[in-house]
Order: C-alpha cells, then structure tokens, then sequence
C-alpha cells in the first residue's frame, strides 16, 4: 500500500450575505478552486455569523442555498471539499461557548469589526455582535486547520483565533493547531469601476460600482460602458491611471493576457473599443458560471444531498476533536449509544 503525505487542512467561511462580486471571485475564489487539489478544504457557509445582523428569516434561508450552489458553480467541488452549513453541525457553538471561557473581554473589546458594526447597526449592538471572532475561532480550531484564507478585515479576528489556541494549549497542552493565515501567490485587487481608488464591494450604494457573478450579460455590458477611465484615452498602465489600470487588470485575469500584451492590442484604440472588449471577456467568463449555478439551483435533490452529506462528514470530524476537548476542560464524557 503506498504512504502518502498527510495533507495540510484548510478551513474557509462565508457569509449568505446576497450575491459575490467579481472581485471576490478573482481575488479569492479562484484560489479557493486551485486550493482544493492541493489541501483538504472545508468551506462552510456561516449563517450563524450572519443572524449577528438582523435577517428576513426566508431571505437568509435563500441566501445560504444560493451561496452554496455558487460555490459549486465557482469550479468548487463538494466531492473534493467539505462544504457544508454551519448551524447543521451544532458543534461550532459548544466550542464557542469553550472558547468563551479562554477569551478576554478586552480581547473583544479591542476588535475593530465590532466598532464598526456597532455604528452601522446602532440599534442592535447585540452580544453575538460582540462575540462573533470567538464563534469564528471556533470555526477554524475545531477542525484543527493549518491555514485561513482571510482579507484585510479579518486580519485581526485570525490573530485573536491564534492567541485563544494557545492560551487553551498552555492549560491544556498541545490540543489545538495554531492556524496560519493563508496568502495566495496570485490574486487580484479589483476595484470599484466607478470609484477605481476603492475596492470592488457589493456593499457600495451605487450598483455599477459592482460586478456580481450572476449578473445577467447585458448589465454586465452597461456597467464596463459607464466605467470611469480619464480623459488620456489611452490603454496604458502606468501611476495615476487607476480606472485604466483596474479595467486591465480585470480583462488580464479574464483572459490571460499580459499587461504590455493588453497595451498592444489596443494601441491607438480608444476607450470604447477598449471597455466593450472587457465587458465581452468578463461575460464569457462568468457564463459559465451562471449557467451552473442556476443549474444547481433547479437541482433541489442534489443541493440538499451535498450539505446533508458533507455536514455529516463535518459533523463527524468535529466530534472526534471536540471529545478530546470536553475532556482536557474536565466534562464527564457523554454516554454512547
């Protein structure tokens, strides 16, 4: 029998916060599908994250499926990775409630999403709101990943992820895996087409800022026209071009062309040849993604086999580690059968 080398883990989770952008798609999600062949990968879809912010109960149950069958449309495969809802496997919750009990309130206290939250939702500065990086921590150490994929804004949750493991090894001993952030090789940086100094975000008030993956070609198409360049019409990357430079940059990961190659092929063309032909590129690619995604969506048989199952198989996971746990804290292991 062949020995092969135990594979690193890596856990991701997203919220059913509506539709991804291209942004998202490009910077991260492509990783996320190239990942997938070389990691064992858990992508889960946190709803319970999500109800930190007041919800439509049937919109975020809409939401969560449309998510998951995005992620399977996105190239994400639930036979290679365990993709799956987070509320189905209750474990997550028991090891917050652990957790909570290794964490320091001015640890919470200190955490810039919570702030900013706090004024975005001033009306309901609810305790889940505040303890949402230790339900997060609980996410990552209950499957032992080695890496995260994390943005910016998550920087600082990851870090505290870090020091509540630890802490729980220094009482306990070596229980947890202290996870890594994980920083891929290639990714873009998309911006805003219409403020190109701002990253691409879908929650930008004004809708032509923003590519969503399931948008339909023809808005697709009218955002490029309307995307805000200057006044050189030319197709050159260079410093203080930064709507030029966003608009390469995107048709370069769409089609695979080089920057000085995108140069060339639109020297001495202006503006409009230069953003229809984006348009067109970004089309073809997301295509069929939509295609599959919509498919998915049709499939309710299918989708619910895929987060039965890998919630089980989640499911299964979490308890083998959480067993370990409930005895380092001195719980009485519960009865079998």
């Amino acid at each position: 029998m062949e020995v092969t080398e135990k594979r690193q883990r890596v856990f991701s989770g997203i919220q059913p916060s509506g539709n991804i952008t291209m942004g998202n798609y490009m910077g991260a999600i492509t990783n996320w599908v190239a990942m997938q062949d070389l990691y064992d990968c858990l992508f889960c879809v946190v709803d319970m994250h999500a109800i930190t912010v007041r919800q439509d109960p049937k919109k975020l149950r809409e939401q969560t499926l449309s998510l998951l069958a995005l992620l399977i449309g996105c190239g994400l495969d639930p036979e290679k990775n365990i993709m799956y809802i987070q509320s189905h496997v209750p474990q997550h919750a028991e090891l917050s409630w652990i957790l909570n009990c290794y964490t320091m309130y001015g640890e919470l206290s200190r955490m810039t999403q919570f702030k900013d939250k706090s004024q975005k939702h001033a009306d309901n500065i609810n305790a889940g709101l505040f303890d949402y990086p230790v339900l997060m921590a609980a996410d990552i150490l209950l499957y032992n990943a080695d890496y995260v994929p994390i943005g910016e804004d998550q920087k600082q949750h990851l870090e505290l992820a870090r020091n509540i493991a630890q802490r729980f090894n220094n009482h306990h001993g070596e229980v947890f895996t202290v996870p890594e952030p994980y920083i891929p090789k290639v990714g873009g940086r998309i911006m805003s087409l219409a403020e190109p100094d701002k990253k691409m975000s879908k929650s930008d008030t004004n809708p032509n800022a923003y590519i969503l993956l399931l948008d339909k070609p023809d808005d697709i198409m009218r955002k490029f026209k309307r995307a805000v360049t200057d006044s050189e019409a030319k197709v050159e990357y260079r410093e203080g071009k930064s709507g030029v430079n966003n608009l390469m940059t995107i048709y370069s990961v769409a089609t695979g062309k080089s920057i000085s190659e995108i140069e060339n092929e639109f020297a001495g063309k202006g503006y409009g040849d230069f953003k229809t032909a984006v348009g067109e590129a970004v089309v073809e690619m997301l295509r069929p993604i939509r295609e599959k995604t919509e498919d998915v969506l049709k499939n309710k048989d299918y989708l619910e086999s895929v987060y039965a199952k890998n919630a089980a198989l989640a499911s299964r996971l979490a308890e083998r580690n959480l067993e370990k746990i409930r005895k380092k804290v001195g719980f009485v292991a519960k009865p079998r059968g």
